[in-house]
């Protein structure tokens, strides 16, 4: 049996007045996605679990089979996982954004998106110049770094972690000051987001993408803490061996933390750019070597978080067309297999940011019985009566022979 997880990020909506109150799946061309509700069903799955945060590494975790109130410790050590920081007792993991400031205003979560070479190079003058025996910068992938805080005591990492740091993709044109770290552990925190500000505005490289008219990496956000997870391997939960591709460090240092096969893919970026096709090929051959394969999609989560509808719709049709078609067509060549299409949950163009609804979810294959939905949309998730409490939950049904 082979079987395959493929996760638009983001890509449920709410209706859009400007697409006629349609949402972007709505409008999408996916005849491949279509074609699995077709051949399997459509229904509702609960991927954040109730009082916890809508965010990716927490969806993404229930839906690989993990169930987050158990095994979640934060986002930034699943991020360290795949960039190969180990983490001891002592020490906590901050994701650390490059974000574009202006004045009090949280400009640009991602300061423009950031390349590779320019994060890199802000990422190493950092540690050099903030950097100490506390304090360790490390680059990610653009504008998605970490910063690893080494405490002085059982208590201050308890400090750290209990510490409120707000995503910046939730405060875009809204106050820095208030929305600053708060709490027990905050000091520290804030005290190093305010000096990489006056470091980072005179470094060459925001002043040419100033004068270029681009988004300058003038400022760090910390955010998502938490400490070494401890997690049973996927093949101890489910009896194979299985692949992840990826271009995002958390569901990445998932599979590398779960010890699945972490596949790059040249040219896959986390952006509208990345390269869909070869995520569909680099996906098929995981199959040809292994049973399973685990592929994820960002474009359409930053398409929401920017709010550009038809950045949105484009991204939506990619996946369908490159990553979920390749997949799809060899899967029905293979004997016995089983595919499941999802959102992680919905970022919706209106809000820009995460939200927990339940996401819609399509599957086929092997064993699964049509419910009677011939499109994949929220509406058709909504009327259907299959509803799943957790994302492991719906994993577990996938997985099981």
């Amino acid at each position: 049996m082979k079987y395959a997880i493929l996760v638009g990020d983001g890509m449920s909506d709410y209706p859009i007045p400007e697409l006629g109150d349609k949402t972007p799946l709505d409008v999408a061309k996916i005849p491949n996605i279509n074609d699995i509700v077709r051949s399997g069903m459509i229904g509702l799955v609960k991927t954040v679990p109730m009082g916890m945060k809508p965010a990716s590494d927490i969806a993404n975790l229930s839906i690989m089979g993990y169930d987050p109130k158990t095994y979640y410790t934060g986002r930034g050590p699943l991020e360290a996982a795949n960039i190969g920081v180990e983490l001891a007792e002592d020490e906590v993991a901050f994701r650390c954004n490059l974000i574009t400031a202006n004045n009090d205003i949280l400009a640009d979560y991602s300061a423009g998106h950031i390349s590779e070479r320019e994060s890199k190079t802000l990422m190493e003058s950092l540690n050099k110049k903030l950097g100490s025996d506390r304090v360790k910068f490390y680059h990610g992938k653009s504008y998605r770094n970490l910063v690893l805080f080494k405490a002085r005591s059982p208590g201050e990492v308890k400090d750290l972690m209990k510490t409120a740091c707000v995503p910046p993709h939730d405060i875009i044109g809204k106050s820095i000051s208030k929305h600053l770290p708060s709490g027990r552990g905050a000091e520290i925190l804030v005290k190093l987001m305010e000096e990489s500000r006056s470091f980072l505005a005179g470094q060459e490289i925001n002043k040419v993408r100033v004068d270029l008219k681009e988004n300058p990496a003038n400022m760090i956000w910390l955010w998502g803490q938490g400490t070494n997870p401890n997690m049973p391997s996927f093949k101890g939960l489910f009896g194979i061996d299985g692949s992840v591709i990826s271009a995002v460090d958390l569901v990445n240092g998932i599979g590398r933390l779960t010890g699945l096969d972490v596949v790059s893919v040249p040219g896959a970026t986390g952006y509208y750019d990345t390269n869909y096709q070869g995520k569909g090929e680099y996906a098929v051959n995981c199959l040809k070597d292994k049973d399973f394969v685990f592929v994820h999609v960002e474009a359409p989560d930053e398409a929401g978080h920017n709010g550009e509808v038809r950045e949105k719709i484009r991204a939506i049709e990619n996946f369908d067309k490159f990553v979920v078609g390749a997949v799809w067509r060899h899967l029905q060549g293979v004997g016995d297999y089983r595919v499941m299409v999802l959102a992680d949950h919905a970022t919706p163009i209106a809000l820009r940011t995460h939200v927990s609804d339940p996401a819609p979810f399509a599957m086929a294959g092997s064993g699964v019985e049509h419910n009677g939905f011939d499109v994949y949309n929220e509406a058709n998730a909504k009327l259907s009566k299959v509803r799943f409490k957790s994302g492991a939950r719906l994993t577990e049904t996938l997985m099981k022979k």
